[in-house]
Formats: structure tokens, C-alpha cells, sequence
């Protein structure tokens, strides 16, 4: 499967202009024989750093099916979605003009200055989904710091594991210094799992905040594949053999044999003596 990574900037709000972008993005990848695309976190509307959005769209609307319908391949996009009483920091898998699956973002960050709770609703499910390249999974930025949700996604058959984001430059890298911390956490997650991950952090800047991309794909042994520049706008593509998870799962049968029955009774345990439901 070739996969390209869409490492673009967005404008806030604008969705029409957004929109545009990608579809430049899909048809430049379909010419160089993509079969999927990803495009970061909110790709479709920007981020909203204390910024309010407007024209959330439905998972259902016709501009979002289309993106990948004329050029024939695969499309993975984040956007505010309008869900009636809600809205959720979506992502959709898009084969064709079908929709495929739809990952509402699980955990919204609201520290320092993240503030997706005040624009968003968080997400109720988490599901590994089948497409015409592989079993996959998708977790959306903050999504992927939690290390029980990579597991759940492995446990449930995924191969390729779908990170979107829209990660910023740290104020403080003494303290944590973002790019840094990335890198490791793919490899570890990419390694401990046995999975691709593809991962796609977009540029730009909101304000004061730059947004640094670096995206990459890493390999089920924790090797680093493929790598987009820091900050600059990019289409990176790369071939990867979905097979190769399932060989390492059979080489290192560490999911196999991760207990799940043992799991779940301990986190009963840890719910009913005070834990988060």
C-alpha cells in the first residue's frame, strides 16, 4: 500500500479554502499512486485555540465524500463535525464516496492553552475498522497519550494505526520538548503493538503558536520508515507491507498473549474502588 502524507496548513474557519487545499493534495498524491492520503487533525477547519469555529459539516455531507471519489483513492480527514446537539473533533476514513469509519476524538485536552472541551464533545467508542488495504485504527492527536488505546486497537485486529494531529512547538522544551517526545512515543507504540503507525502533525501557525509537522510512518519493529521536514508544507509517500504486522505478531506474540480476561478484572477493580468510568 502506498501512503502519502499531506503535512498541510489550514485556515481557520474557512472550509472552503481548506477543503480546496486538500483536494489539490489528493489529486497530486493519486498521480503519484497513492492509495491512501492522510491529512492532519481538523484539516478541514483549523485548530481552535481559544478561537471559536464556524460551518461544522455532517459526516454525511457530500464535500467530504468527494474528496477522494474522483481520484480513486483512500482519504483520511479531520474536521469539526456537526452532530446536532453536538460537535466532535472527527476523523473520517473515505473510500470512494462510502465512509468507511468515523473516529470522534476520545480525549480532549483542556490545560494551558488547549481548550477543546469548550468546543467539543468527546467521543463514546473506540473501533479497529476493515478497508480494501488492511484492518486499521485511528486515534487523533492527544488520543494517542493515552498507551491503553494503541492496545485496544492491536487487541482488536488493527495492522495500521492512523495518527492525525495538530501539535505545536513547546513554550518550555527544557521541560517537554514536543518533537522529541513524539518520535518516542510512535516508536513505542509502533513497536509495542506490532502495527504501521502514520503519523500526520500539520504546519502553519495560529497566533504566537507554530505548528511543526514532522510527520512520519513507523515501521511494526520501531523503525522509522518515512519522514516529513519540520515546517514546511509537504507530500510525503511511502510503500509499506501490511502483511509485515501480522508476520511480527507471529514472530513476537506479545498481543496474543496479553490476557485480556486478567485485564479487565483489574480495571473493574480500579473503577470500583474510586476509578473513572
Amino acid at each position: 500500500m502506498r501512503v502519502a502524507l499531506a503535512q498541510v496548513d489550514c485556515i481557520l474557519g474557512d472550509l472552503e479554502a481548506n477543503l480546496s487545499t486538500a483536494k489539490d493534495a489528493v489529486a497530486q498524491a493519486a498521480e503519484q499512486g497513492a492509495d491512501l492520503i492522510v491529512f492532519p487533525e481538523l484539516a478541514l477547519h483549523g485548530y481552535p485555540l481559544g478561537r471559536s469555529i464556524a460551518d461544522p459539516i455532517a459526516a454525511a455531507d457530500a464535500r467530504l465524500r468527494d474528496l477522494g471519489a474522483e481520484a480513486g483513492i483512500a482519504v483520511v480527514t479531520g474536521f469539526r463535525e456537526d452532530a446536532g446537539l453536538h460537535a466532535y473533533n472527527s476523523v473520517a476514513y473515505l473510500e470512494g464516496d462510502a465512509l468507511v469509519h468515523l473516529h470522534r476524538k476520545l480525549y480532549l485536552p483542556n490545560y494551558d492553552i488547549w481548550e477543546e472541551r469548550k468546543h467539543f464533545a468527546p467521543g463514546q467508542a473506540l473501533r479497529a475498522f476493515s478497508t480494501a488495504h488492511g484492518r486499521m485504527g485511528i486515534l487523533t492527536c492527544n488520543d494517542a497519550w493515552q498507551p491503553f488505546l494503541p492496545f485496544l486497537l492491536a487487541q482488536d485486529g488493527a495492522e495500521v494505526l492512523i495518527i492525525p494531529a495538530n501539535s505545536v512547538d513547546t513554550r518550555a522544551p527544557e521541560v517537554l520538548d514536543t518533537h522529541a517526545y513524539w518520535r518516542e512515543l510512535l516508536r513505542s507504540i509502533a513497536r509495542m503493538n506490532e502495527l504501521w503507525v502514520v503519523f500526520v502533525n500539520r504546519v502553519g501557525a495560529n497566533g504566537h503558536l507554530e505548528f511543526w509537522g514532522g510527520s512520519s510512518i513507523v515501521d511494526p519493529s520501531g523503525t522509522v520508515v518515512a519522514e516529513a521536514p519540520v515546517k514546511q508544507v509537504a507530500l510525503v509517500l511511502a510503500d509499506i507491507d501490511v502483511g509485515a504486522s501480522r508476520r511480527r505478531r507471529r514472530e513476537l506474540p506479545l498481543l496474543k498473549d496479553a490476557r485480556l480476561g486478567l485485564l479487565a478484572r483489574e480495571l473493574q477493580r480500579l473503577i470500583h474502588e474510586g476509578g473513572d468510568a
